[in-house]
C-alpha cells in the first residue's frame, strides 16, 4: 500500500517497506476534474497532502528574458555553436507568445533557433495563431487600446523612430555593429540601421 509505505513484488509474498516521498504533478484543475467525474475524489485527498502550485510561463512573462538567456547559453554549448546575442526584439517576440507547452516548449524553440542559426541572429519559429492571451489572464497589465488620438501622422512616426534610434545609440555608446551594438539591440541588420540613421539625419556623435 502506497499510503502505508509497503509493497510486495510480483509473485512474492514478502511485504517490503519503502521510505520514499511521492510527487504527483498535473497541469489540470483536479477539483474541476472531480466535478466533471473525470477524477476520483478519494484519490485527490490521498494525494493532496502538501500542494505546491507553480504558475505557468504565460503568467510570469517577466521570467522569460532570464530563462531565454540561460537556454541560449545551454543550447550553444550543447550544439557547439557560437553563442548568438538575445536582442530586445527577440525577447518581445517570446513574451508575446502564449506558451501552451510551458518552459519545455521555450527551451525547444530556442534550441531549434540555435541549430538553424543564420548570420549570427536568432530567429524563432513560433506556431502561428497562438498569440498571447488576454493580458489580464496572463498577469500582465493590459496595453492601452488604440484611440483616434493615438494615431500618428507620418512625420510623427518618423520623429518617434528617430528618438528611438537616438536612445539606443546612446545605450550602445554609438556602436552599431557587434553583439552589444545598436543593431543587435533593435534586432536589425547593421546595414539597415545605418541606412535609417542616414535617412533620418541622425548624428552618431551627438547620440554618444
Amino acid at each position: 500500500m502506497l499510503q502505508e509505505g509497503q509493497y510486495e513484488r510480483v509473485g512474492e509474498e514478502k511485504t517490503r517497506h519503502a521510505n520514499v516521498r511521492i510527487i504527483a504533478a498535473t497541469n489540470r484543475d483536479l477539483k474541476a476534474e472531480i466535478d466533471a467525474g473525470r477524477f476520483r475524489e478519494d484519490l485527490y485527498y490521498r494525494l493532496n497532502v502538501f500542494p505546491v502550485e507553480i504558475a505557468p510561463l504565460r503568467q510570469r512573462r517577466e521570467d522569460i528574458p532570464m530563462l531565454a538567456a540561460h537556454f541560449v547559453e545551454l543550447a550553444s554549448k550543447k550544439f557547439h555553436r557560437p553563442r548568438p546575442p538575445l536582442t530586445q526584439a527577440n525577447v518581445m517576440q517570446l513574451q508575446g507568445y502564449d506558451w501552451p507547452g510551458n518552459i519545455r516548449e521555450l527551451q525547444n524553440v530556442i534550441e531549434r533557433a540555435v541549430i538553424t542559426l543564420r548570420g549570427g541572429r536568432l530567429q524563432f519559429d513560433l506556431p502561428a495563431g497562438r498569440p498571447a492571451r488576454k493580458e489580464a489572464a496572463a498577469g500582465v497589465a493590459p496595453a492601452p487600446a488604440y484611440r483616434d488620438a493615438d494615431v500618428l501622422s507620418e512625420p510623427e512616426m518618423r520623429q518617434r523612430q528617430r528618438e528611438n534610434i537616438i536612445a539606443v545609440l546612446r545605450q550602445s555608446g554609438g556602436r552599431i555593429y557587434g553583439p552589444h551594438g545598436a543593431a543587435a539591440i533593435l534586432g536589425l541588420k547593421p546595414t539597415t540601421l545605418s541606412s535609417r540613421i542616414k535617412k533620418l539625419g541622425i548624428s552618431r556623435r551627438r547620440s554618444e
